[in-house]
């Protein structure tokens, strides 16, 4: 899991969490703690899809990789 989060990523986590926790301690819970609520779940959210992607990006380069070793194959067999 770790080769998905670059050092970018785990660095928006960690300011992310400690504004979070630096808020909540200066405004107290009151209304405005829902606002820091929804700004930590959005950016928790743009991070989980950031993951997604890149899980997404290494399956769909595998897969053209074994397109493009079958067509090498394929083009090989015909020039023989």
């Amino acid at each position: 899991m770790m080769k998905y989060f670059d050092p970018g990523i785990i660095i928006v986590i960690l300011i992310t969490v400690l504004l979070f926790t630096f808020a909540l301690f200066v405004k107290g819970f009151t209304n405005a703690l829902l606002l820091e609520a929804g700004v930590l779940l959005v950016s928790i959210k743009l991070i989980m899809m950031a993951y997604r992607n890149s899980i997404n990006y290494s399956d769909l380069k595998k897969e053209l990789n074994e397109i493009r070793r079958l067509l090498e194959e394929k083009k090989q067999n015909t020039i023989k």
